[in-house]
């Protein structure tokens, strides 16, 4: 085994015991790493909403059961580190770490090396979800972490999961990629634009409506399996097009879920029906033909972020022309007149930010929180930057407003419909803050598809996201510290937990495993604290120089 220098036998950690009860142990082993596995020290980790849920849900989290597939028991039963069920856990997952000691057959990792830790491991299977850093497997919130790394390397391509970041970067600026990754994610990962090739597509086509644009349509090929529901010519049209295509007489007789549905008509209620036969990132295509919808429909809102499903349309009667209006990705676009609804949380101010320091041209944002608070701690971080890029920025939006991008910050069914209301032509409505996966709300998709607006969600993170953000910060074009709000040693990690429970702060807490003695402070009382860091603030805000100030004097 090589090690750096001499490792304590016990250590700081926080430790969620069971729903509702963290702990802080003052005496938790320190493992020494065996065979194939690491031991890092932690730098720094970012506290998250998303701890919240593991804080409720604990053993019945989806990421904090057994794993199920892609590693062996045996395998998994020589990490200590592994802690499914009912055992304890140390949360965090926005990590920067140190690597300390590796064992003998470790062959990817290195002592001495600075790394980032990607939480997700998405090969790793739980029964509802997948493995994850700070679920299933032991997080950051403590001073030393172990890993394995047979777990930490993406099998299909032979990435690390702790990617290298360069020395010159400060500790909170490198673990605050993760939760920036996820945003970056939002904006840069690829959109389906066509049916999918060798998927399970059904066609519905109601009574008076004609079937047509389904074999333009599917240029990246044809599905495996066609279900149809229709009859006479339009039951000619698709034989014609899907030589094995299966006909049902009743949408009843259709069983399981599609990854593209089709639908030639207007009724709302078979639209509602619809919604239950979409699989995970399945595409619902509402050809109207002329026609209108009769009403308001309600739509699987919850499943856009969750189950990452899609909804286009064409007022035309071509099947074709819906998925014209995919846009590739959901990134802003030059002209875009965007709004951010929620903007002074911690994830709505680096949408903000991330948006402000685009690159993109002629943009202009406006934002919207219920919080007076959070707003103007946002604008002390956006406003110098807007001036400085010549971006427009405005709070507030009057009730007739109508945007072309749509930011959701907020996991409230409303905010959708709101947003088609107040749609320009070609609107994007990006749902990032999940709203509960089994919600349904009423939607004006008369509206919605004549605007030819796109509603989508993603969820978390990729390799390819961390490495776009770290490169962000490394040249200079992205300040992940500016959404800092707080600092705190082990001492105040579980006041930071609740403080994110009760969002008390409007941004990130950093939390540095090595200040033991230090409680939560704020960044505007650093200077009754700590007057030395408060005096190397920039500009009021979090930076590296402050971070050095105080790892030097605080404890």
């Amino acid at each position: 085994m090589s090690v750096m220098s001499d490792l304590p036998a016990t250590q700081q950690a926080v430790q969620l015991v069971g729903p509702d009860q963290l702990v802080l142990n003052d005496s938790k082993a320190v493992h020494s790493p065996g065979p194939r596995q690491i031991l890092a020290r932690v730098e720094a980790v970012g506290l998250c909403f998303s701890d919240l849920k593991l804080l409720k849900q604990f053993s019945s989290h989806p990421r904090k059961g057994e794993i199920v597939s892609g590693l062996e028991a045996a395998v998994l039963a020589e990490i200590p580190s592994y802690v499914p069920g009912e055992r304890p856990v140390v949360p965090g997952h926005e990590a920067v770490c140190r690597i300390v000691a590796v064992g003998d057959d470790v062959r990817h990792h290195k002592v001495g090396e600075r790394v980032l830790v990607q939480t997700d491991y998405r090969e790793l299977k739980t029964a509802g979800s997948n493995a994850a850093f700070g679920y299933n497997f032991e997080g950051g919130l403590q001073e030393y972490v172990l890993m394995d790394e047979r777990v930490i390397m993406e099998p299909n391509t032979g990435e690390r999961f702790l990617i290298p970041v360069p020395e010159n970067l400060g500790a909170s600026a490198v673990c605050l990629v993760e939760p920036w990754a996820c945003v970056e994610d939002s904006y840069v990962s690829g959109e389906r634009r066509a049916p999918k090739a060798g998927g399970r597509m059904l066609i519905v086509a109601a009574d008076g409506a004609v079937v047509a644009g389904l074999g333009n349509a599917c240029r990246e090929g044809l599905p495996a399996e066609v279900v149809a529901v229709c009859s006479g010519a339009n039951k000619q049209k698709v034989a014609a097009s899907f030589k094995s295509a299966a006909f049902v007489e009743t949408l009843e007789a259709v069983d399981g879920a599609f990854d593209d549905v089709v639908y030639f008509g207007s009724d709302a209620r078979t639209i509602e029906a619809l919604n239950d036969r979409l699989g995970a990132k399945g595409i619902i295509n509402i050809v109207l033909g002329g026609r209108r919808i009769d009403r308001q429909v309600s739509v699987a809102v919850g499943r856009v972020h969750y189950g990452m499903t899609r909804w286009v349309g064409t007022i035309g009667p071509d099947a074709a022309e819906s998925y014209k209006n995919i846009p590739a990705t959901g990134e802003i676009r030059p002209g875009d007149s965007i709004i951010v609804i929620g903007a002074g949380g911690p994830m709505g101010q680096m949408h903000v930010i991330r948006n402000l320091c685009s690159g993109v041209k002629d943009i202009s944002l406006t934002l919207t929180d219920v919080d007076a608070g959070r707003m103007q701690s946002l604008l002390r971080r956006a406003e110098p930057i807007a001036r400085r890029l010549g971006v427009t920025l405005q709070v507030g939006d009057s009730a007739d407003a109508r945007h072309d991008y749509f930011a959701l910050m907020a996991p409230v069914a409303q905010l959708v419909a709101d947003a088609v209301a107040h749609s320009n032509d070609g609107a994007i409505i990006n749902i990032f803050t999940g709203i509960p996966a089994q919600t349904r709300h009423e939607i004006d998709l008369n509206t919605y598809i004549q605007r030819r607006c796109f509603m989508f969600g993603t969820s978390g993170s990729v390799i390819r996201d961390m490495r776009i953000v770290l490169d962000k910060i490394s040249n200079g074009s992205l300040d992940t510290d500016g959404s800092v709000d707080a600092v705190s040693g082990m001492a105040g990690a579980l006041e930071g937990l609740k403080a994110v429970e009760d969002r008390t702060l409007a941004g990130k807490i950093i939390v540095y495993p090595c200040l033991r003695n230090m409680g939560l402070v704020p960044l505007s009382e650093l200077k009754n604290n700590h007057p030395s860091v408060a005096a190397k603030l920039n500009n009021g805000l979090w930076c590296k120089s402050a971070e050095e100030e105080l790892l030097k004097t605080a404890t």
